[in-house]
């Protein structure tokens, strides 16, 4: 299984409308158009959540299949992740069977949700497909609790233990989703406490979202950026594009994009 991206793109989120931002993907072809924007400022990958036809999120096999369908052929290779997110409407049995409809390469889980009221055995066994079947599973972890119950899973053998990924998000669940980089020192040294090699990293809500990855960054974590958690720059101004976002953060890393990635002339012609 793959590590997971240096840089993601989590472009749209469950909840967010063209109201809240112009620039939100809401259709395959403009997910699909803002990770190739994002590839060419310097991401490695997409976290993206499918949207139905009134925008709204949905966990729907289909439209995953095609969003995979369409973001390999435009971006071969590129880290592309779909979502299980519940959001307070899909229970774990759907949430599993949307994964397993798709077996894709990649997936996020909310470790509370797909846990929740569920035998440990049906857990496991869940878990225990996805490494059978080659399905990178980053586990998505709110806060302490969540990063103890992941190591008595691991502990337990519930979750596997080899290629473990993570991704520690901050200021979810905060007044106004707000978060700094002072928030980033207690959920870190826990989690590296239980697992000093683990594969993780981290997501933002605020508008020092980018301060917030540059401390993970320092601590050898990874980056989640985009609109699902954040649509300001750091200096204040409104983001035009999630690939502002990333440039932002490609320039206070100090590294040079790929301008290669995700050239005009590889867009799809097909609606959704």
């Amino acid at each position: 299984m793959r590590p997971l991206p240096r840089i993601m793109v989590a472009p749209n989120g469950a909840r967010l409308t063209k109201a809240d931002h112009p620039g939100i993907p809401l259709t395959i072809p403009e997910i699909v158009e803002a990770a190739r924007a994002c590839a060419a400022a310097g991401a490695d990958g997409i976290h993206a959540h499918a949207r139905d036809a009134g925008g709204g999120h949905v966990l729907d096999a289909g439209l995953y299949r095609e969003l995979l369908g369409e973001l390999a052929q435009v971006l071969p290779g590129f880290y592309a992740q779909i979502t299980t997110e519940a959001v307070g409407v899909y229970s774990p049995e759907e949430q599993r069977a949307l994964v397993a409809d798709l077996w894709p390469e990649a997936v996020s889980i909310a470790l509370r949700e797909i846990t929740a009221g569920q035998d440990d055995a049906v857990t496991r066994a869940f878990f225990a497909s996805c490494r059978d079947h080659g399905v990178g599973v980053q586990h998505i972890l709110y806060d302490a609790g969540d990063i103890d119950h992941l190591a008595r899973l691991v502990g337990q053998g519930v979750v596997p233990g080899p290629d473990l990924k993570v991704l520690v998000v901050l200021g979810r669940y905060t007044a106004g989703q707000t978060s700094a980089p002072q928030d980033l020192a207690a959920p870190a040294a826990r989690l590296l406490g239980h697992f000093p090699d683990i594969d993780w990293a981290v997501c933002a809500f605020g508008a020092q979202e980018t301060d917030c990855l540059m401390a993970a960054h320092a601590l050898g974590g990874k980056a989640r950026i985009g609109f699902e958690n954040n649509r300001l720059n750091s200096n204040g101004t409104l983001a035009r594009t999630n690939a502002e976002r990333v440039a932002e953060l490609v320039t206070r890393l100090g590294t040079k994009p790929d301008r290669a990635k995700g050239r005009p002339r590889d867009l799809p012609t097909g609606g959704a």
